[in-house]
């Protein structure tokens, strides 16, 4: 075994786990046995407690258990209790309201106090005889008694009085005599949250009574949101911590609102408001850990936002989202700052004073905000990639080269630059991206956020495009001062020794087998290589600003040709100067441009579209030559040149007689490819079937109704080449040995025989497709008989196709459906059968040749 322990202090984990594994066993022999007792003698186990007696030498002995104290009720029993206490809360609102009136001024008092005070009174004798849930009841009843006591007053004893102040006074009485109440009967959960409910409302009602305005209110909401955090940091019940952070967070969220929206109309009223708002959240970011980074990252928005506000008279309208976007970075370089405990002296007692959370949470917030300018800062961006795109005339009329694009604030050019540099001096990998993807924004925004002449506008585009591919290509410079895994910081000082591994402890008692295990190095996944991650997004930038180029570039023919030539020359670069996929995607990339120069030469020569078509057939030429040479590019240059061969037949379609030529040049050009060893499979059967399509759209140009006598003479001679073959290389397949041949006469002759009316050519057709079938069953050769079963079913299906629709059309509607559907019953019923019968068929075709 590899252990970093010594044989000795392992020997000792090892005996500790064994006898914790014993202990458990024994453990769990009581509990069997245990269970076969009430099993099998349930009068007996009936009188035992829920759990046998426990195991070991501390085990006391068994006897009756005292009965269960109220304190952990049923849950029927809560229902009870909770539908008890509704009721008479309930009959206590409807007397108060209703049955008030009718009885004197002693009546009334004498009842309020003797209900109320029996109400309050009885949970103490309930708790002595632990009926704790009963006295959380007739406490709940005794708190709303309370309430209806003091509206009661107001009505009959104040009634001048002004409702919301009266309401504000009575919220505080009641909060301080159901705290002393709740403290007094600390065994009682529902007095201390209800106290701190009733204590959100004193301060925001009084300044309400007062005529006090928003900012007013606000402050009220902040200092009772202030008192809520004491609570939350000094209290212990759970239950009133929770109600504090409840009320806490919404007057404290009214209040930072407030705070934000008066930052934006009267500055100077709402950043005192936000900073006093920010200092209590710091400090309980700095009690309470588990709130820190949430807490802190409230505080820092607020302190943007006041800074920003006071600083945002000052300045024009265009830079109001870059002062916001500097205060966040302001904030966010807290980051630097030590955490707490780090380092020693001074430095240790300023880290003290800012743990890691609040650290991170402040920065987060500053972050926050200039991720927030960013965006502000990006429809510069999308304008310049898309508006060349944004096309409503033909192309090389001029459309966007008269005008300039759209123009923007200048100040978003400074929000990306800004950003890109802060990001560029972190020494992380995420930031280098984030640098560069900002760069290339601010590249492409410049001419939108500037108003830039179209030729100044494309020469940008264009050297955006080259530098980003240079980067694709030498990304080094970017990764310079980038940390590697080994090097990587904790939520320390950056730089920082990464902390020493604890060591291993053992489990604790009780623990399952396998939490404790011998510590010894985890295998590390591979770090990604920051090189290919950053010519990744470099060559990303760059493809879509060499797009974007090219849709600029449509505007004037000139620019047209000089754009397209600058992108193939750096794309050509690319694909020999670059490595791996991005060489790749570059190759693929220079054949389109080359594509569109032919293209966009033929449209300057005014070539009609027959004619353009052959002139797009001299890219697929030059990619087989090209991929003769360079082999590690060969395979997608060839295809992306046979791609570009389907627009050019597909231009030549207007033409017959110039589509039989495309096709018999793509032909050549496959034949061409097929001399190279590693291409002749496929290669070949392209050219064979260009020349095919050739052919056939030749003979249709001709006008030919009888085909054969134009195939028989290549099928024959194509036979015999490939029986001669066979015999020479008995392991030849089938279908190079015969099927060109083959093809060459049955497909042309099947299409001839679809569209003939007469019957012998159909007839004739059909003898042969069954020779060629029962030849390849009998020597059997796969291409024999897939061909000619296919011709051969195709031929019978066109004869008897009039046949079956006169049949069907004789039948009733309602038959078709029912056979189609017992011929599926059939089919599901023997599924397994029929996919063997299937797969067997399978089978013997691939055996053959």
């Amino acid at each position: 075994m590899d252990n970093s322990l010594p044989p000795a202090d392992e020997l000792v984990l090892v005996d500790r786990e064994l006898a914790q594994l014993d202990a458990r066993r024994s453990q769990l022999l009581a509990r069997r046995a245990w269970l076969l007792r009430v099993l099998y003698a349930p009068a007996t186990s009936a009188a035992a407690g829920p759990f046998p007696p426990a195991a070991g030498p501390r085990a006391k002995a068994s006897g009756p258990r005292p009965p269960v104290a109220d304190s952990t009720p049923r849950s029927a029993q809560n229902v009870l209790l909770t539908l008890g206490g509704t009721l008479l809360t309930i009959a206590a609102i409807a007397f108060t309201l209703v049955s008030w009136g009718s009885m004197g001024i002693g009546g009334r008092s004498v009842v309020l106090f003797v209900v109320t005070s029996a109400a309050l009174a009885a949970p103490v004798a309930l708790l002595r005889r632990s009926l704790v849930s009963t006295a959380e009841s007739v406490a709940a009843l005794g708190l709303v008694l309370t309430v209806l006591d003091a509206y009661a007053l107001h009505r009959v004893a104040l009634p001048e009085t002004d409702g919301l102040g009266y309401t504000a006074v009575a919220a505080a009485v009641l909060a301080g005599a159901w705290t002393a109440y709740g403290s007094a009967l600390s065994r009682l959960r529902i007095p201390l949250p209800v106290a701190v409910v009733a204590g959100q409302l004193p301060l925001p009602l009084g300044v309400l009574a007062a005529g006090g305005g928003p900012t007013v209110f606000a402050w009220a909401a902040l200092v009772t949101a202030a008192a809520d955090g004491a609570v939350i940091l000094w209290t212990r019940p759970a239950a009133v911590r929770i109600t504090a952070a409840v009320g806490a967070t919404a007057l404290g969220g009214w209040a930072l609102l407030t705070g934000g929206w008066l930052s934006l109309t009267s500055p100077w009223s709402g950043a005192p408001l936000l900073l006093a708002a920010a200092a209590p959240i710091l400090y309980v970011a700095r009690r309470l850990p588990a709130v820190a980074v949430a807490a802190s990252a409230v505080a820092g928005l607020a302190t943007v936002a006041a800074a920003g506000g006071l600083l945002r008279p000052a300045v024009p309208t265009d830079w109001t989202v870059p002062v916001y976007v500097l205060c966040g970075l302001a904030l966010a370089s807290v980051w630097r700052l030590r955490p707490a405990g780090a380092g020693d002296g001074a430095a240790e007692g300023a880290g003290r004073r800012l743990p890691g959370g609040v650290r991170l949470g402040l920065a987060g917030a500053g972050a926050g905000v200039a991720a927030l300018g960013v965006v502000w800062a990006l429809p510069p961006v999308a304008v310049g990639i898309l508006g060349p795109m944004a096309r409503t005339t033909e192309v090389w009329s001029g459309e966007h080269a008269g005008r300039a694009l759209t123009s923007y604030p200048g100040t978003a050019v400074l929000v990306l630059a800004v950003a890109a540099a802060v990001l560029a001096a972190v020494p992380r990998l995420w930031a280098r991206c984030g640098a560069l993807a900002l760069v290339w924004a601010l590249l492409t925004a410049l001419p939108v956020s500037l108003g830039l002449p179209y030729a100044a506008t494309l020469a940008l585009q264009l050297l955006t495009t080259a530098a980003a591919l240079a980067c694709a290509v030498r990304p080094s410079p970017l990764t310079r001062g980038l940390r590697g895994p080994e090097q990587a910081e904790g939520p320390g000082t950056p730089g920082s020794e990464p902390p020493a591994a604890a060591p291993a402890a053992p489990a604790a008692p009780g623990a399952p087998w396998g939490a404790w295990a011998p510590s010894r190095p985890r295998p590390q996944a591979p770090a990604t290589e920051p090189g290919t991650v950053l010519g990744w997004i470099a060559y990303a930038g760059g493809l879509v600003s060499a797009v974007s180029a090219v849709a600029l570039a449509l505007d004037v023919r000139g620019a047209t040709f000089a754009a397209l030539g600058v992108l193939l020359v750096l794309l050509v670069g690319v694909a020999v100067l670059g490595a791996g996929a991005r060489r790749l995607v570059a190759a693929c990339a220079a054949v389109l441009t080359a594509t569109g120069l032919v293209v966009a030469v033929a449209a300057a020569g005014g070539f009609e579209d027959h004619w353009t078509a052959l002139a797009l057939l001299l890219v697929p030429a030059a990619t087989a030559a090209v991929g003769a040479k360079a082999r590690p590019v060969a395979l997608p240059v060839e295809i992306t040149g046979a791609v570009v061969a389907l627009p050019a037949f597909a231009l030549a379609a207007s033409r017959p007689a110039f589509l039989a030529l495309a096709l018999a040049l793509g032909g050549v050009i496959a034949a061409a490819t097929a001399v190279r060893p590693e291409r002749r499979r496929f290669a070949s059967w392209t050219a064979a079937v260009l020349f095919l399509l050739a052919t056939w759209v030749r003979l249709a140009v001709w006008e030919v109704t009888t085909p054969e006598a134009y195939t028989l003479p290549v099928t024959v001679p194509a036979l015999v080449v490939g029986f001669l073959r066979r015999r020479r290389d008995r392991e030849a397949s089938s279908w190079t040995a015969y099927g060109p041949g083959l093809a060459a006469t049955l497909l042309p002759s099947l299409v001839a025989a679809w569209t003939d009316p007469e019957w012998p050519r159909p007839l004739a057709l059909g003898v042969a497709a069954l020779a060629v079938t029962l030849l390849g069953a009998r020597f059997r050769l796969q291409a024999l008989l897939v061909l000619g079963g296919s011709v051969l079913a195709l031929d019978g299906l066109h004869e008897l196709a009039p046949y079956v629709v006169q049949a069907v059309g004789a039948l009733p509607r309602w038959l078709p459906p029912a056979l189609a559907g017992l011929l599926l019953l059939a089919v599901g019923a023997t599924y397994e059968q029929r996919l063997r019968d299937a797969r067997r068929l399978r089978d013997r075709v691939a055996r053959m040749r």
